[in-house]
């Protein structure tokens, strides 16, 4: 047995299988007819959009009728479980502002990247997760056709964020022991794992770095480790999320500028290079940043 496992048994996560609920007790709870959620064929298409770092994100976006059984799946089964409080990434009330200012004015912040985070999280793993919160394997098996493709999370299925979350409470705690372990903090937001520490000290970070890549691939994924770990000292400027964290959460102080230029060139009637739908995102990312790091702006 891994460590993985062990800690699974601890947390109560053993598998249910035939003694759970059953294919009739989830088309109720879910508001359709069992013939409704079998006919459902699981279909997706996919579609680039490009990434604000550069490069581009292949999402799988569900067919109209697969995408409602979904969101009812999410609101109606998901919703109410609880992840673990370091899972910032497509929570209520938590945003990458909340998931930053874990680590305001830390001495060193790391951060590391889960390689194709969603297409990694195993088909069977979620189906653990499904037998393990109750459902029998009809159920679970049923779930995971409506849930998951090509034996991972699909990228574009409401359902995906949340499931993510759920199954890697083991992970978060795992990776939240060992933070304390060193005196540091940890969050997790989708695939970006950091981690702040109070002192400078560069065997507790050597450490953190090395154990966490153990503990990822241990729960079934890679990280990013040549281009994506990032090491930054108080001299630096600490980024999390895109927003520097040294003294409070902030844009950038290039983004606040081109921001502010940008502005001036609107209220001049001048031309700007953005459409009115970018300016409004950016407007709207700017008021989030300064409505939720608390403090006072700079």
């Amino acid at each position: 047995m891994g460590l993985g496992d062990f800690v699974r048994r601890l947390l109560g996560m053993s598998r249910r299988g035939n003694g759970g609920r059953g294919v009739d007790e989830l088309a109720r709870r879910i508001g359709t007819s069992v013939e409704e959620l079998r006919a459902v064929r699981p279909v997706y298409r996919p579609f680039d959009i490009p990434k604000r770092s550069g490069g581009v994100r292949r999402v799988l976006a569900p067919e109209p009728a697969l995408k409602s059984l979904q969101r009812r799946i999410l609101r109606r089964l998901l919703d109410r479980l609880v992840c673990h409080e370091a899972a910032t990434g497509f929570e209520r009330g938590e945003s990458i502002v909340t998931n930053a200012a874990w680590h305001v004015r830390r001495s060193v912040v790391v951060r590391m990247d889960v390689k194709d985070f969603f297409a990694s999280t195993a088909a069977a793993r979620v189906r653990e997760f499904f037998l393990a919160i109750g459902w029998g394997d009809d159920a679970s098996d049923l779930l995971i056709r409506l849930c998951t493709h090509a034996g991972g999370l699909p990228q574009g299925a409401p359902t995906s964020p949340r499931l993510s979350n759920l199954v890697n409470y083991v992970l978060d705690e795992r990776l939240n022991a060992l933070a304390a372990q060193f005196d540091a903090m940890y969050t997790r937001y989708a695939d970006d794992l950091t981690f702040s520490f109070a002192e400078d000290s560069p065997e507790a970070v050597h450490a953190v770095i090395r154990l966490t890549k153990l503990i990822v691939e241990d729960e079934g994924y890679k990280l990013h480790m040549a281009k994506k770990l990032r090491i930054y000292h108080r001299h630096h400027r600490q980024l999390v999320n895109g927003l520097v964290v040294n003294e409070h959460v902030n844009l950038p102080r290039a983004t606040r500028r081109w921001l502010r230029a940008v502005e001036h060139r609107v209220t001049a009637g001048r031309p700007v290079t953005l459409t009115p739908a970018q300016l409004d995102g950016w407007r709207a990312l700017d008021a989030m940043v300064r409505n939720q790091r608390g403090g006072t702006d700079s």
